[in-house]
């Protein structure tokens, strides 16, 4: 789940880091009334999930009211790599002396935690390192053992930031840390990590990703309106379902996301292209089918739909159940493919049978049934 940068400078203020005084808004009154109340100058800053935001005109400085009230109005709807910006950020501003750059990440090769530091802030962190890996200071960190203070002071010293600020830095990058494990982020990035002319650090932007398995002991909910996701992907997030939009014409519903990611390649394979990825998990029951069928039949793009289970926990009686109830409540408009193995599989295929039809048919193997989808897919009337 990434956030947005004002959220993310909201969940670095819940660990104490020094972020700027500043609010969100979504109108050009909004951001107006905004201003007035922090104090002229302002940054107005666009608030979309991907980068380039400077680049595309949608960072401003804002000196006065009239200002403000122009750039919110130029960056309110302004198409950023294909975001469209919704939401300002309305940040007082900062006079900067330097820029630094620091970030904890998970690194799954050495299975430990990996933070990165350079004095070359500002520039995106691949370019820097592609043209001066030697500026990054890299740490790995022990989940078991965490981060100590010595560990963090000797980290720092390696990437040679001003001396004048280095327990300042310490302090900080201690505080980062405990957002980034406490908090179950997968990134938490600070680029730029400035120093003010009075010596003080500051957090200028701010990156977070967090995991939202965590949801169970985080609460994820303010961050969940303004994730990005299209009508399809939307739909399914009501329904609980584990959904990402692709721009194919074969319907993809597998149990397991290893088994799902499979089926999107084999479809692949074969000569087609996935419309979706869509793991429905365990149990598969006809609530659940039915909501998945429901999602992707309202595709457009679709044109055949490609079910691909093997019952490990899940049973093949039980899915094939499922498909057929969820049948009998939502009206199909492009053929179904499906490919049952595993536990209670030929109970599965012996209640299906009296079901199939050009509508609903069935392949023993992965292979075969993503071939058959495929070909559905090429000659069904659009």
């Amino acid at each position: 789940m990434d956030l947005l940068e004002y959220q993310g400078k909201q969940f670095f203020a819940t660990y104490d880091l020094p972020v700027s005084d500043g609010e969100a808004a979504t109108s050009v009154d909004g951001a107006v009334a905004a201003a007035e109340r922090l104090g002229t100058p302002v940054m107005i800053k666009a608030q979309v999930h991907t980068g380039g935001r400077g680049k595309a005109g949608g960072v401003k400085f804002a000196a006065d009211i009239d200002a403000v009230r122009a750039h919110a109005d130029d960056i309110l709807g302004l198409n950023i790599k294909g975001h469209i910006v919704k939401h300002l950020w309305i940040e007082k501003a900062s006079d900067i002396a330097e820029e630094y750059y620091a970030s904890f990440t998970l690194d799954r090769s050495a299975k430990t935690h990996l933070g990165m530091l350079s004095a070359s802030g500002g520039i995106e962190i691949e370019t820097v390192a592609e043209q001066n890996p030697d500026a990054i200071a890299k740490i790995w960190v022990n989940p078991i053992d965490g981060l100590t203070e010595n560990q963090c002071r000797q980290w720092v010293l390696a990437a040679k930031l001003n001396p004048t600020v280095t327990e300042q830095v310490v302090e900080l990058l201690l505080k980062l840390y405990r957002a980034y494990t406490e908090g179950d982020a997968s990134l938490v990035e600070i680029n730029p990590l400035i120093v003010t002319p009075a010596g003080k650090i500051h957090v200028l932007d701010a990156k977070v990703t967090l995991d939202d398995n965590a949801g169970f002991r985080q609460n994820l909910a303010p961050y969940d309106a303004t994730q990005p996701r299209d009508e399809r992907e939307a739909a399914a997030h009501e329904k609980g379902l584990e959904y990402v939009g692709l721009e194919g014409s074969v319907g993809v519903i597998a149990n397991g996301a290893g088994l799902a990611m499979s089926t999107v390649d084999v479809v692949n394979q074969v000569g087609g292209r996935s419309a979706n990825f869509l793991d429905i998990g365990g149990g598969a029951d006809a609530d659940v089918m039915a909501g998945a069928l429901e999602v992707i039949n309202n595709d457009p793009e679709v044109r055949s739909i490609f079910i691909n289970i093997f019952g490990g926990i899940t049973r093949g009686d039980e899915v094939a159940n499922g498909i057929i109830e969820a049948m009998n409540r939502v009206d199909i408009k492009a053929p179904i493919v499906i490919r049952l193995d595993g536990t209670n599989a030929v109970v599965g295929w012996a209640l299906l049978e009296p079901h199939l039809s050009d509508r609903l048919q069935s392949e023993p193997t992965m292979l075969e049934a993503a071939q058959l989808a495929v070909e559905l897919a090429g000659s069904t009337p659009t």
